[in-house]
């Protein structure tokens, strides 16, 4: 079984640029990217949807397989929360995105009960054992991104429910949402997990995060929240003037990008 991501969480701190499709994911590959993961509300953008489980499941794989076509790092797939509440469901999620390509997944609670991800933890488990892939399962728990509890609960409710995943299953914690270096560094000393979290405004920089003992970060949605900013930015300037001033972007050139998706060994 391949088990380089899993290895990356423990090699220090994996950053991950997530990337809505193939191009963006080659992209960060050859900018020296160990891994690469998807952003689910990215990917849903990308095919006119909205974030929050409404993508439908062959846009997704869709996504998945042309990614894993033009990579030679591990893939993993953020899939929300599993696109359903339905366990059989869930599990046809789950392989369908591995047998695509995906040697890991994000599968988060929401402002569900933390009993419905265990279930669905142990489904993608027994999965990957069916497809012989070690599947690293990162569990993402709302607790600070939706303020399940009141913020003195916080430190204590994650760490809670990061023992009932580990127990199901899961390789890792994301704690999406979490900031204050004290609360992060509770985290990562309250449970043997990986700890995951997102780069948000006021995060540590990555060298106190590795001295905290977070063993990944995540760009999230934000590269892909700026590029359509961007889009619209230069969108308004030529409506407005009939020029695209770039002036404060760098674009990639036709040559560079086709170049960029092109076999190894081609002209």
């Amino acid at each position: 079984m391949d088990t380089r991501f899993h290895q990356l969480h423990h090699d220090g701190l994996l950053i991950l640029t997530n990337v809505a499709d193939a191009t963006g994911a080659r992209i960060v590959e050859q900018l020296g990217c160990k891994a690469v993961a998807t952003s689910s509300a990215a990917v849903a953008w990308a095919h006119g949807y909205a974030d929050g489980n409404a993508l439908p499941l062959e846009r997704l794989i869709s996504t998945v397989e042309s990614i894993a076509r033009v990579i030679s790092v591990p893939l993993t797939v953020d899939i929300e929360a599993g696109y359903s509440d339905d366990l059989t469901r869930v599990a046809e999620v789950v392989d369908a995105v591995i047998a695509a390509g995906a040697v890991g997944i994000n599968i988060e609670d929401g402002a569900t009960a933390p009993e419905l991800l265990v279930r669905k933890i142990e489904v993608a488990r027994q999965v990957a054992g069916r497809r012989k892939v070690k599947l690293f399962i990162n569990a993402r728990t709302d607790v600070y991104l939706r303020g399940l509890v009141p913020a003195e609960d916080r430190v204590a409710e994650t760490l809670r429910r990061a023992a009932l995943y580990q127990a199901a299953g899961a390789d890792g914690l994301f704690a999406a949402g979490v900031t204050a270096e004290y609360e992060i560094a509770a985290l990562c000393q309250g449970t043997p997990l990986p700890v995951n979290v997102l780069g948000l405004p006021g995060l540590p920089s990555p060298e106190a995060l590795q001295a905290l003992g977070v063993r990944r970060l995540s760009a999230g949605s934000g590269i892909a929240e700026f590029l359509y900013g961007a889009m619209a930015s230069l969108a308004k300037g030529f409506l407005e003037t009939g020029k695209l001033d770039s002036s404060h972007l760098k674009a990639f050139t036709y040559g560079e990008i086709n170049a960029l998706l092109k076999p190894a060994g081609n002209a």
